[in-house]
């Protein structure tokens, strides 16, 4: 009898170009079905899947990226697309879909607030870019597990701060368990392109949230106990 991906076990490991295609695949269909920007806008798979391979050169060459596969078939079943945040536009982004104008400038928006004209030098901000879990391993944690795996190998790759603009209320709660603070927010119900309120169809899902985490370890105070850290009664 062969597990079903209930019952196999899941493992967790940077990504390699060699899974460029699983990727494009997984992310394409959960952006489209799950992701309120991408549903709002009415992006298609084909059109998200030329989005995900602009970034795929660039995922594997920064090594971020990190990847849940089943341990018995080495399928993909999520996967959290990470980047420098001071790395270069991937080629390939002029020639997307007019649909993704919206999706850029509203997220766009929360970047150049947090960032208060300062810009992040190579190697400090770990930018946590796409995070799509399969639904045949939904409820299993993944998603946590995914971010965990990757500040984790941020942090030992010398960044002090991980970033995730978190665009529905599943993700924000997933990056707020691990630690994650809010910093800058939008709302789809008010926001506004170009005179056109795109994202009323989402409003219930809040809106996108910038969220932040420091990836160094706070000092131990005189009785020993790191700052933050959670102490026994």
């Amino acid at each position: 009898m062969i597990d079903s991906p209930e019952h196999t076990q899941i493992e967790y490991g940077v990504y390699v170009p060699s899974e460029a295609e699983a990727m494009t695949e997984l992310l394409s269909e959960v952006f489209t079905r799950h992701d309120p920007l991408a549903v709002a806008a009415g992006v298609t798979p084909a059109e998200f899947e030329l989005f995900v391979r602009a970034l795929a050169p660039k995922a594997a060459e920064e090594g971020l990226t990190v990847v849940a596969r089943l341990a018995d078939t080495g399928e993909m079943a999520g996967v959290l697309l990470t980047e420098d945040a001071a790395s270069a536009v991937a080629d390939g982004m002029k020639q997307l879909s007019e649909k993704f104008e919206p999706i850029a400038d509203i997220l766009g928006q929360l970047v150049t607030e947090y960032r208060a004209g300062q810009t992040p030098g190579h190697g400090e901000v770990l930018h946590l870019y796409l995070l799509g879990v399969s639904d045949r391993v939904a409820r299993r944690g993944v998603g946590q597990q995914l971010v965990a795996t990757c500040i984790e190998n941020g942090a030992r790759r010398g960044y002090r701060v991980a970033v995730a603009e978190a665009t529905n209320k599943v993700s924000q709660h997933i990056f707020h368990k691990l630690g994650f603070i809010p910093r800058v927010e939008r709302s789809y119900r008010e926001y506004l392109f170009r005179g056109r309120p795109v994202f009323q169809a989402v409003a219930e899902a809040g809106g996108p949230v910038l969220m932040e985490k420091s990836l160094i370890p706070s000092p131990p105070t005189a009785s020993g106990v790191q700052e933050g850290a959670p102490s026994r009664g």
